[in-house]
């Protein structure tokens, strides 16, 4: 509720869920005869590698995800995704994640998942959590497909805190409305946010976030 005075702020991948949300949705697609495995498999590899090492961009990693949608009409996607959901996503999701939310609920905090997970994917997974909040990096579309491109600027790493700032406002609200803000993320990508809310929680930190 807009009254509430505690603002909880959830990471998704390696947070609320254990894995990627991206890359876990190529290997389904991959799985399901949707995309070349050979090729797309080494690829999202080696994009996940240079990603946690600081080494590719942010566009670049999630247009590479982005990419994934331009290949298939809605109606497509929107099968493959319940589909993805059911079968890699729900199975994983653990008790403690939550139990988590559900006491932030039972406070009457304010929840919020953020993540650099696209929209398309991020947005059914945080409604698992029954978080109806979200931001999340956004997809282009033209002429009713994605186009496989962003559209604004993505939710990660600086984006993060920026992108979190721009929801509040549209709420008519910020941060220093809060009494506390915990933000609940793993790994190094997330340390622009992290250091600026009163409760940081590393949840299953990286080795850098960790040091």
């Amino acid at each position: 509720s807009v009254g509430a005075d505690v603002l909880a702020v959830f990471d998704l991948d390696h947070t609320l869920v254990p894995h990627d949300s991206d890359e876990l949705w190529v290997a389904f697609l991959i799985e399901e005869g949707a995309l070349d495995g050979a090729q797309w498999d080494a690829a999202n590899r080696d994009l996940i590698a240079r990603f946690n090492r600081g080494e590719a961009g942010t566009i670049e990693f999630t247009e590479f995800y982005l990419s994934t949608l331009a290949r298939f009409d809605d109606a497509t996607l929107s099968r493959l995704r319940e589909r993805y959901l059911a079968v890699k996503v729900r199975p994983r999701i653990v008790a403690d994640a939550r139990a988590l939310v559900d006491r932030h609920r039972t406070a009457g905090d304010l929840m919020i998942v953020t993540t650099a997970v696209i929209r398309f994917l991020s947005e059914p997974i945080a409604a698992e959590f029954g978080i109806s909040d979200v931001i999340a990096t956004e997809a282009e579309r033209l002429d009713g497909r994605y186009t496989g491109r962003v559209s604004g600027l993505p939710n990660a790493r600086d984006g993060k805190f920026e992108r979190l700032l721009m929801y509040l406002a549209a709420r008519g609200q910020r941060l220093t409305d809060f009494r506390h803000i915990y933000a609940y993320c793993d790994s190094l990508n997330d340390l622009p946010l992290l250091s600026q809310v009163s409760n940081p929680v590393a949840v299953n930190a990286d080795p850098v976030l960790s040091a």
